[in-house]
């Protein structure tokens, strides 16, 4: 079968005025068939999403193609005018960027943007691009599939909007799918339904696409091929299977072994002291007025939890379950309705204008998404540079020191001081995100996805430098995260949310092992394992348990874990609900069963 595109000795270089370019994809060959997944996989700054922008004929600022050729159906897009290239990009070849939520125009609902793109090329009229973005809205499990496109992307989760731009990328069928690690922000529940999506998309209509991802658990359930990177140049490449069972090149082994590395969960109390660094007490909180202590719109309930010295609190659960909102109470960017937030002993002002700098800087916020996090216009020597001066009054020459210090802390190269976050990748841009945090010197961290956008050895380095911090400074964190791995390997106790409340939460050993409760088990089963085959049989597994379940309307009276629960019974779950069941240290709504029943749970498979 011949390619459907074909990456012939592709070159990229950034030219200078006083000097040789600076070489960044040096010679890459590889070729995209028809119904074929071909990933690029390698660390932050191998050159991933450079290569992959190219299949668009397109490169960022500062750099230009300088050789080789990139052929779509044995065209050189490289060689084509403007227009066509702009006609190229909106018919043909679809991009599916890592960041939604710098995707998405906040001042345009989601279903003129979805659809956008479509239309304005002719692909489609926009009545049959509302049917197609309904579709994909089901086929993607977004709620409420028919009132989503009048919403705007600030009420709807990352998770959510990140599956909303995979909807703007499948709208009009295209040819060649460019998706630049588009389940980076989704939990583990919700990836493997759009992993599932994507693979049936590409084989029922005949499309190919460049998967770009550092995560290798999700490129053994996609992708036909491999490509190796690093530093710009193929270091291996070959069929899945090869490159993951049999790796040839020493690069490919290190990243194997990095997946491979068993994480450690494992409590520790090496760090208690008399007082929490962090306390929360029956908080509710949500959006939109507040009436009678309740908010228009509930997102957390009945919230009590204690993150204590130099210790790490992963916060786990689905995309929209309250993680991040959690995170913005404790921060004082969004006050609760009820409750108190407690630091050190005394109860902090729900807003964040109303806490002195001492408070401030005690509790700092890590946001999940560098792009909309860093300004673009300010040179990442003043980034960090602002909060050095405001919170320890260092200014001048020692100011930059710190700023190199904090630099090097992250794993950055000092010359990083002067250049934009634009001039940085996407995990680089995360570690200044990381670093402007720490120059606050921090009691409390509150890391909302850190390492979600970074490959798994950068990923597995950062996740040491925060052990580390935390032994050297007493440094607590509230970890979120939908990575399981990650969160097994550094955190000191687990709170499990779904739907706004906390259905469990003990020490990491005790929460990560059977007996499981039902929604926890969900997401532990949902992990992707490094193996071809296991997407096929986890979504086999789980139709037959739970796919009648689905599509079932719960009444008013049905459990609320009836759509996510494994055990479910139709007509029974969805209508009944038993007492109160005592799991762990919380009382939870779990399912109509016997406690007996449930307490085996996790060892049936």
């Amino acid at each position: 079968m011949p390619a459907l595109l074909e990456v012939k000795n592709l070159k990229i270089e950034a030219p200078k005025e006083d000097g040789p370019a600076v070489p960044i994809v040096k010679g890459v060959s590889f070729n995209v068939k028809a119904g074929e997944v071909v990933a690029l996989i390698g660390e932050s700054g191998s050159g991933k999403t450079t290569i992959s922008l190219g299949a668009l004929a397109y490169t960022k600022p500062g750099l230009e193609f300088s050789g080789g050729q990139i052929l779509l159906h044995g065209e050189d897009i490289l060689t084509m005018d403007r227009p066509a290239q702009r006609n190229l990009r909106g018919q043909r070849v679809a991009y599916l960027a890592q960041s939604a939520a710098a995707t998405f125009n906040p001042a345009i609902t989601i279903g003129e943007q979805v659809t956008e793109s479509a239309v304005l090329h002719g692909v489609m009229t926009q009545i049959e691009a509302d049917v197609r973005a309904l579709e994909l809205y089901h086929a993607l499990d977004l709620p409420d599939p028919e009132g989503l496109g009048r919403r705007y992307p600030h009420q709807v989760s990352g998770g959510q909007l990140q599956r909303l731009m995979a909807a703007m990328a499948l709208v009009g069928r295209p040819d060649l799918l460019v998706l630049d690690e588009p389940t980076t922000a989704l939990d583990v529940t919700t990836q493997i339904e759009v992993i599932k999506a994507f693979k049936k998309v590409i084989k029922d209509e005949g499309a190919a696409a460049i998967y770009v991802t550092h995560d290798l658990a999700v490129v053994a359930q996609i992708a036909d091929h491999i490509v190796v990177l690093y530093s710009g140049e193929v270091q291996e490449q070959g069929p899945v299977d090869q490159i993951i069972n049999n790796p040839q090149h020493p690069y490919t082994k290190r990243l194997m072994a990095a997946v491979h590395a068993a994480p450690k969960a494992e409590g520790s109390d090496d760090h208690s002291r008399d007082v929490a660094n962090l306390e929360i007490r029956d908080m509710t909180a949500g959006y939109g007025d507040i009436v009678n202590g309740e908010p228009e719109i509930p997102v957390l309930r009945d919230i009590n939890l204690t993150i204590k010295n130099a210790h790490v609190v992963g916060v786990i659960g689905e995309s929209g379950c309250g993680k991040s909102t959690l995170a913005r109470v404790m921060a004082g960017l969004l006050p609760a309705a009820k409750g108190e937030v407690v630091l050190d002993g005394q109860i902090l002002a729900p807003a964040l204008k109303n806490r002195s700098r001492e408070e401030l800087q005690k509790v700092q916020f890590v946001y999940q998404m560098a792009d909309t996090a860093l300004n673009p216009k300010q040179l990442i020597g003043n980034i960090l540079g602002r909060p050095i001066e405001f919170y320890q009054g260092i200014k001048g020459h020692k100011r930059r020191e710190k700023v190199a210090e904090l630099l090097r802390m992250v794993e950055l190269p000092v010359e990083f001081e002067s250049r934009y976050p634009g001039e940085l990748s996407g995990g680089q841009k995360q570690r200044v995100n990381l670093a402007r945090s720490l120059a606050a010197r921090p009691e409390v961290m509150l890391c909302d996805e850190v390492t979600s956008a970074l490959d798994s050895i950068v990923g597995a380095n950062v996740i040491k430098l925060l052990k580390r911090l935390r032994d050297l400074t007493g440094v607590s964190f509230v970890f979120i995260s939908h990575d399981l791995s990650t969160v097994a390997s550094f955190a000191d106790e687990i709170i499990v949310l779904y739907a706004g409340r906390i259905v469990e939460q003990g020490p990491a050993a005790q929460v990560l092992k059977p007996p499981f409760h039902p929604y926890t088990r969900l997401l532990v089963s949902s992990v992707p394992e490094m193996r071809i085959g296991w997407l096929e049989e986890t979504m086999a597994r789980r139709e037959m348990t739970m796919g009648i379940a689905r599509g079932v309307e719960i009444t008013k009276h049905g459990c609320p874990f009836f759509n996510r629960c494994p055990m479910a019974i139709p007509g029974t779950c969805d209508v009944i609900i038993a007492p109160e069941i005592k799991l762990g240290t919380e009382h939870v709504i779990a399912c109509h069963r016997s406690i007996d029943e449930i307490s085996t749970f996790g060892d049936a498979e």
